[in-house]
Formats: C-alpha cells, structure tokens, sequence
C-alpha cells in the first residue's frame, strides 16, 4: 500500500504548500510515484501548482516527473450509506483510486479544521505540519505562560492529532510519524528562535513529534510557482549555474527530505 504524508496545521501561510510541492516534486524525481490531493476546496494552491506545471510543460515541450494529481471525486448523496458522511466517502475513493499504482500519497489540508481535514489525519502514516518560527504559530500546538513561556497544555490541534493517533491504534495500523518543520527561520532574532527551539524541544518530548528544518523566505519561490517549478527543476529549463541563495534553498529541500525518513527514499538529487 502507498505511503500517505499529510501536510496539515490549522492555520494559514505556515507553508503548507510550499512544503507539499517541493516534497511531492522531490519524490518523483527521485523516481517514486506519488499521487496528490488537495484538500483546500477553495483556495486549492497545491493543486493549482501542479496545473501550472502541466501547462508548463506542455508548452515548452519538457518531459519533467509530475505527481498524479486527482480532484476529489463526486459523490451522489443517494449511494451513501444512512449516516454516512459525503466528504469521508469522497476522499476514501480518491485515495484508495491511487493506493495501487502510487508508492506515496500526498494530501495538502487546509488551514482550518474541516472535515477533510480532520479525517485525512487519520490516514497519515507521516504528517507534517509546517510552522512559522514564531510564539503565534507555536500557539497551534500549545498553551504557554506568557510569562515564563513555559507549556501548560496541547493546542486543539494537538487535540486532534492525539485523535487521529488513537483511531488508528484501535484499527492497529501503524502509528503517525509527526514531524514539525520549522519554516522562515531568520538570520535575525537569535534570542527568540532559541526560545521558541527550546519550546519546542520540551513540547516534542511531551506529545510526541520530530522537529525538522523547513524552508527560509526566499523570493525565488514564489516566482517559480507560476510556473509550477521547483529549484530542483531549474537545471532541466536551461538554469545551469545557481546563485548561493539557490543553492542553499535547494539544500533546505535536501535536508527536509532526508528529516522526513520516508520508507525506500534516500536523498540523490
């Protein structure tokens, strides 16, 4: 069966996204099929990046390794069963429409707490969830004192998560590897990251996740996503010598990769 990675938190521009297109372009290019699924009804950025990369391609003529994306299929509300949940049925065929022919599943939640979501977190046998290096976004996993920073309790994502780990302990499938990424770590406030790295540390150990690098604020992604590119395609479009700042972006992507320890994946791009 595939290997599902959800990318999820319940709150905007942590870099859900941006972390979705880079792993799943990663994987491909490293060989392995992965299928994709976008979560966000509304907004649908991941998806919206992987038809750019189809137009792309197409136009100019490329052959680049590209994800098996799928829309969430419709459902007729007369074949469900009495109880059952539309949206549960929804991304239960999707995914299973992929299990066979796919060695990962990526799945891009919203920044909120829907349905989807929710259940989407039950299926992951990696979950990541990207966070901005900062007390407001270190609030969705925990309450901390505000005096002394020091936690006094799980977020209601946590909550969640502790949900999603406690279904799939009663179906005895294989427990969630939760890594949180660190995203948009600065060169600047050194005193503030160490305090929010130290927070983290002793959330980690209490509820149980890994703490992985992420992605800096680099211009040179929002640019390539028009394009539904990624650093690692650059050399294939004809970008044979790479900046510094493209060269460290390119090694962020390494290093959260080989963080992620994905099953039969080693890092050789």
């Amino acid at each position: 069966m595939a290997h599902i990675i959800v990318v999820g938190n319940e709150k905007g521009g942590s870099g859900k996204s941006t972390t979705s297109m880079h792993v799943a372009t990663a994987l491909v290019r490293m060989g392995h099929k992965v299928g994709a699924l976008d979560l966000d009804l509304r907004q649908r950025s991941f998806g919206r990046y992987i038809e750019n990369r189809k137009r792309f391609v197409a136009k100019h003529g490329l052959l680049l390794p590209m994800p098996m994306y799928r829309d969430l299929p419709q459902i007729d509300k007369d074949d469900l069963a009495p109880g059952e949940n539309i949206n549960d049925r929804r991304l239960s065929l999707a995914v299973a429409g992929m299990e066979d022919e796919a060695d990962f599943i990526l799945i891009d939640c919203p920044g909120s707490h829907t349905r989807l979501s929710q259940i989407a977190h039950t299926l992951a046998d990696t979950l990541v969830s990207p966070l901005n290096d900062s007390f407001i976004d270190f609030d969705l996993l925990a309450r901390t004192d505000p005096d002394t920073n020091k936690v006094l309790g799980p977020s209601v994502y946590s909550e969640m998560v502790w949900h999603a780990r406690q279904l799939r302990a009663q179906a005895r499938l294989r427990p969630i590897d939760w890594v949180v990424v660190r995203n948009r770590l600065g060169a600047q406030a050194m005193h503030n990251k160490k305090k929010i790295g130290e927070a983290l540390e002793a959330l980690s150990r209490r509820i149980g996740f890994r703490i992985a690098p992420g992605f800096s604020e680099r211009v040179i992604f929002r640019e390539l996503f028009p394009r539904g590119l990624t650093l690692l395609d650059l050399r294939d479009i004809g970008v044979g010598n790479l900046n510094m700042s493209n060269v460290a972006a390119r090694q962020e992507v390494r290093d959260l990769i080989k963080e992620l320890r994905l099953p039969g994946v080693s890092v050789d791009f």
